[in-house]
Formats: C-alpha cells, structure tokens, sequence
C-alpha cells in the first residue's frame, strides 16, 4: 500500500472518542504480539487497554501522541515530564511508549512521532529528552541513533521474556531550547 503524504498524520491528543479508543487497543494488541509492547508480553483483555489509554490522559504530566495512517490510530509515543517536585530531574523529559502498529510501517510515522515529542520538549525547555528500549527491538533503536539519541548504558536484565533476560539499552539526546530555560 502507497499512501500520499496527507493520509499520514501525528496528534497530540487530548481525549479519545470510542473509534480512536477502538483503534488504538488495536494497534496495541498487534505491537505487543510483534514484541513491540511496552512492558506486555501478551496483550491484555481490551477493557485493560481502554483503562490504560484513557488514564494515561489524566496524568498531568503525560503527553499523548499518536499516528494516523488514513484517519485511523496506529501507533502512539508519550512525552512523560518529571513531577513537578522533582526539580532535580526538571532538566529532562521520557520518550515513553513508542510504538506503530506492524502493518502500518513504512510510511515515516515512527519519525514523525519522534520529531513531534522532541519539539514538544524543546517548546517547553527540556534541555534532554531519555528513553529506554529492548535490544530485541533493532528497528527502534536504528531510528532512535538516527534521530540523534546517543546510547549511554546498558542493563543485562532489563526484561525476561521467551524463558530469558533481555538486555535494555539506554538512550539521551541534547535538546538545544529556544531563548532561556525555565521549568
């Protein structure tokens, strides 16, 4: 399938109707049984998803972003800020999340999800951007060093999957904000 640049689109949103709801416990499932989920292994009954996604819109400091393909949501990435007692950390922000439903790769979505969270956290005066990921998951982390994330650590037991530990690599990228930094 070859769709034209304008059937491609990125969001932040804000709330989710029941067909965005459907589509995205959807594109979830089908991440998951890829290998692709974000802590799952299998993926859960759909209320468990639904619960998920419409609580991830509550937490203040969550950021949801999700893909289009068509209209339809196919994958997703969350900007996770510190809390606001944290002023230690109020430097940097969490690409958390990140995932796009198998079928619809290949149209650079995955890319524009990555870009629109990196803006964000300039906009608002992050000066990183952190991220975490399976080694299993060779085509994130070949877009994550594309995109200017620098790998900084290693974790031998990051997650036990398939009866063995999985290691998890960790990722930074400098963000240079606009004009003064303040949180």
């Amino acid at each position: 399938m070859n769709l034209a640049q304008n059937q491609t689109k990125i969001d932040l949103v804000i709330e989710l109707v029941d067909e965005d709801l459907d589509a995205l416990a959807e594109a979830t499932e089908e991440a998951i049984i890829d290998g692709n989920g974000f802590g799952w292994l299998q993926p859960p009954v759909r209320q468990t998803l639904a619960n998920y996604w419409r609580g991830v819109l509550l937490v203040p400091e969550r950021e949801l972003y999700v893909a289009r393909l068509a209209g339809r949501i196919v994958g997703t990435t969350q900007l996770l800020k510190p809390s606001p007692n944290n002023e230690a950390s109020a430097h940097a922000a969490t690409l958390t999340t990140f995932f796009i439903a198998p079928w619809a790769r290949g149209h650079g979505l995955a890319k524009g999800l990555i870009r629109a969270v990196a803006r964000s956290a300039v906009e608002q005066g992050f000066h990183q951007i952190d991220l975490d990921v399976r080694e299993t998951q060779t085509a994130a982390i070949a877009l994550y060093e594309a995109e200017g994330f620098r790998r900084w650590g290693i974790k031998e037991r990051y997650a036990y999957t398939q009866g063995r530990y999985v290691r998890g690599f960790y990722y930074t990228k400098d963000l240079k904000p606009h004009g003064k930094w303040r949180r």
